[in-house]
Order: structure tokens, then sequence, then C-alpha cells
């Protein structure tokens, strides 16, 4: 069997991919793998229609192994993150496809830590996956399933209370129909921001459907008619963030990682000088960083390896262009209500617009495609794809960079060149999706 487990977590379109029965098996092997009898297990979810077909098959599977079950509903990733770290919980479960449309959904676990399974653990799990000798408790041995959606509140009186006073501004969320509708208003009113909410009337069809970071058109629309100082637009399940100042302009997770690095080395918070980004990660970000002695260090794609990499150097600040942003003091993964905050901080601290503080990072041209290919995986196996992709990485030379990756989340192959001029990075992206597009498809 292929490897189940992608880039975050298990994914696929709901009831064809990711069916209630894998649901109901991947709940047998995590709770036997993760806890066993007696141990506890919190799920929470998005706002998609199939989450709670996937959160009912997933909860008696865990159940059939033991393990005692409690619901919180809908939870923005990273609130389910820490309610697995402050409660007693051997793991926390997340049923989300993050940014995908809803016709998808993922499954991915946290472990009481509120850290994302390394790979060895779930490849744990996928090797249970059909094991007979798991247990089946019966009568008094089988879990149970509670209803604990008032634990959302611990999360956001969190946040609350990491929040600074925003009297005076106003702030645009774009929720994307997702997991924040309900907590990142709340949370920013508190602070004292005057809020403006789009996109916060979830459905079960319309998450991320022409909203959230991934099309941020509306937001942007919104910043500018109504006078805002900032906008933030968060993906469906709120683990990331893009902002937006007052001018429309979009700033990505590379000018918050600048912004907030540099921001902490002046005010003697970033020990060691080292920032955590991925090979997606600008090269004028890069190059920002160095100007101050900050060195920025690359992992795979993806925001466990990421804290991985952080906990590995003690950092405290790493994340990806995508706008995954991990302050590793404050939260266990990328928390997109919480880069918002940490940015109005600096604003505050600074008095100074988005716009100014991010006037001078650098941005070298990079050019992205998503190429729709169910032979990703055999890109480098091509001999077209490749002598295309050799002959690109021998034009770029040491001015540029070329990045292609299957996705771990969709039968995407992701093509990016970085290049010092945009007409190379353009034609150069050009081309290889084009070949992509005859030879992977």
């Amino acid at each position: 069997m292929s490897r189940l487990f992608g880039t975050d977590g298990v994914r696929g379109v709901a009831n064809r991919d990711l069916t209630p029965e894998l649901a109901l098996s991947l709940g047998r092997a995590a709770g036997h793998v993760l806890g066993g009898p007696g141990a506890r297990v919190v799920i929470g979810r998005d706002t998609r229609r199939s989450g709670r077909m996937l959160e009912g098959s997933l909860a008696a599977g865990l159940c059939s192994v033991g393990v005692e079950v409690l619901l919180v509903g809908h939870v923005p990733t990273p609130g389910l993150a820490h309610l697995a770290r402050t409660h007693d919980f051997v793991a926390g479960v997340v049923i989300s496809a993050s940014h995908n449309p809803a016709p998808d959904n993922g499954i991915k676990f946290f472990d009481h830590r509120g850290l994302k399974l390394p790979d060895a653990v779930e490849d744990r799990i996928q090797a249970a996956l059909d094991d007979p000798a798991l247990p089946r408790p019966t009568e008094g041995g089988i879990g149970l399933v509670g209803d604990a959606r008032g634990l959302v509140k611990g999360y956001e009186d969190h946040l609350v209370a990491l929040a600074p006073r925003l009297d005076g501004m106003r702030v645009v969320l774009d929720c994307a129909n997702g997991a924040t509708y309900r907590v990142a208003p709340v949370v920013m009113a508190h602070a004292g921001a005057e809020v403006i909410t789009l996109f916060d009337t979830p459905d079960g069809s319309n998450i991320n459907d022409g909203c959230g970071s991934t099309s941020p058109e509306a937001l942007i629309r919104a910043v500018r008619e109504r006078r805002a100082d900032v906008g933030f637009a968060f993906d469906g399940d709120g683990d990331r963030m893009i902002a937006c100042d007052a001018a429309g302009v979009l700033h990505d997770g590379d000018a918050l990682l600048a912004i907030a690095a540099r921001h902490a080395l002046r005010n003697g918070g970033l020990v060691p000088k080292v920032v955590v980004g991925t090979i997606m990660s600008n090269g004028g970000l890069a190059a920002t960083l160095a100007r101050d002695g900050i060195e920025l260090v690359r992992t795979a794609v993806g925001d466990r390896y990421v804290w991985e990499e952080l906990e590995r150097r003690d950092g405290s600040l790493g994340g990806e262009p995508s706008g995954h942003v991990i302050f590793r003091r404050k939260a266990t993964t990328g928390d997109g209500l919480l880069s918002a905050l940490e940015l109005l901080r600096v604003m505050r601290a600074d008095g100074r617009p988005l716009a100014d503080l991010a006037a001078d990072i650098e941005r070298w041209p990079q050019e992205s495609r998503s190429v729709k290919a169910e032979r990703r995986a055999q890109w480098r196996e091509d001999t077209e794809f490749r002598r295309a992709y050799e002959d690109v990485e021998r034009g770029l030379g040491e001015a540029g960079r070329l990045i292609v990756r299957p996705s771990g989340t969709e039968p995407v192959l992701r093509i990016t060149v970085e290049a010092r001029d945009a007409s190379v990075a353009v034609a150069s992206a050009d081309r290889l999706a084009r070949v992509a597009r005859e030879r992977l498809a």
C-alpha cells in the first residue's frame, strides 16, 4: 500500500476517497497506537458538510478500541492543538481539508503536546489499519462519546490574553466561511478593535468559495472601501493568514516572518538569530533577514517540518509563504489568528502601518504553477519532463531556484521558479507546466 498520510494528514474527496469506512479504520488504528483503552481523544472539525459524517465514523472507531471521545464541534486547527495540550488528552484530531474546496476533507492528528505526528507514528497507524489483532472490548470496555463544545472558549480566552489593545483600529476579517467564523471576531472585539467581518456564514458548502487566504479579492475591496487599518484572510481551518494593508496590498507569510523577526531582534527576543522557512521561502526573505544578521534555514514543505527544525535549534519563529507562521513560544502549530494578533502588536508597538513595516522587504520574482497531474509522483522518471527540468535549472544558474514537488494533499504537481528577472521566471514556469500537462496528466 502507498503511503496514506500526506503533507498534512489524510485527505481526499469526502465519501469517495476519504470514506466513512476509512475514517472508522483510522479511528481504530490511531486509538490503539496513541493511547488504548481508557485514553481520551478530542475531535474538532471545520464547517464542511461532510464533517459530521466523518466525525461519527472516526469517533466510532476510537470507541471500539476503548478510547473515550470528546467532540468540540467547529474549531480552528490551532485551537484543537491548544486543547490537546492543555487538557488530559492523549491526542487531538481535526477533520478538515484546510484551504481545499468544500468537497474535500481530511483527518489530521496531534499528540498530547499539541504537535503533529512524526512520520514514524503515522506509519505505525497505517500499518495497524488492517490488523485483526486490534482489541474489541465489550460492555464497559467500549469508549463513550461526549459533547465538549464549551472547551473552545478556552482557546478563545487564550488568544484574548495574548492580544494587544487595539482600541481605535478598524480591522477587516475574512473568515473563509470556515472554522474561524466565531472565534476571530470575538477575539478582535475583546481586544478593542472595530471589526468588519466577511464570509462568516458557513452553510457546509461555501468554505473557501471565492474567499479566504487563497481568494482575498473581497478582503482587498473591503479594506479600501471601509478605510480599514488592516485586513486578514484566514483559510478554512484557520492555521494560515494573509494580511492586507490599508492600500489593499497583500503581504504573505514571508513578509510576516520578516516583520516579526526584525521586531523581535530589536527588542532582544530573537535568540538564536534564526528564522526557519521552507524550500518555498522567497530568496528575498533570506536577503532581507541577512541584512540584520539573521539566518534563514530551509526545510521541506509543511509546518510540522518547520516546527521540528525550530525545536532542534531552539528557535522562536518560522513559517511558510502560504501564511503558516509559527510563534513557537506561544503555539505548537501555525495559527492564523495568533499571527494576526502578533502583526497588530508590532504595528501598535512601532506606531507604524503595515505598508511601512513591509516597505523594505525584498521579494524576488517568483512564478508558481499547479498542474493537475495524476502521475505527479513520476515526474523524475519521465524523460521529457526531466529534460525540460534540467534545461531550466541550467538556465537559472545561481541567480534563481527551481522547485518541483508533488502535492501531498491533491493530485497536483506544484512548480515554482524563482529568478532575478521576472520574464525568465514566467517563461520557465510556463514551459514546465506545459510539459507536465502533456506527460503527467
